[in-house]
């Protein structure tokens, strides 16, 4: 697996590999479940564009995993040096190259870029389910630090009087 810097050509690969690989581990795909499709947008619109907003706010902080010359996964960071904090907001790889320790290979390398910024620390945020990146994060030093419960309203006036 070679790691390389991300260029603007490989937005639409990384929008296709996150909808894949996050299905059954996104807060919007939990959203749709309950309220269904919003201003006639499924999940996997919203989180396509959750990379395009990575892409915007620091296109350096992303780093894209390669296989014969393939992108087969890619993670996203950002930072704010004035906290000291460095965050990782998605990292995903196509089902093929899983389980295989590629995930791994590109946190370390995530870290290491936190390390070279002198960051003092690292945030990365998984759903409960995600068991897969439990683990994963927990064997690189990340620590559980507290539980988030998402709540969503509907903001119709016809559908809270529907759901009381």
């Amino acid at each position: 697996m070679k790691i390389r810097p991300y260029q603007p050509q490989d937005l639409n690969t990384l929008k296709e590999i996150t909808v894949e690989a996050f299905q059954g581990v996104s807060i919007d795909e939990g959203i749709e479940r309950e309220f269904g499709t919003i201003n006639h947008h499924d999940w996997k619109w919203r989180k396509a564009r959750h990379v395009e907003a990575d892409a915007i706010r620091e296109p350096e902080g992303i780093f894209i995993a390669e296989v014969e010359e393939k992108i087969v996964g890619y993670i996203s960071t950002w930072h704010d040096p004035e906290a000291g904090i460095g965050y990782i907001p998605n990292m995903a790889f196509i089902p093929e190259c899983r389980g295989q320790g590629m995930g791994r290979k590109l946190l370390e390398y995530a870290l290491d870029h936190f390390r070279q910024l002198k960051l003092s620390l690292a945030k990365i945020e998984t759903l409960e389910q995600n068991a897969v990146g439990n683990h994963l994060y927990t064997s690189l030093g990340f620590k559980e630090i507290v539980k988030q419960v998402h709540f969503v309203a509907p903001l119709s006036p016809s559908d809270t009087e529907e759901s009381l």
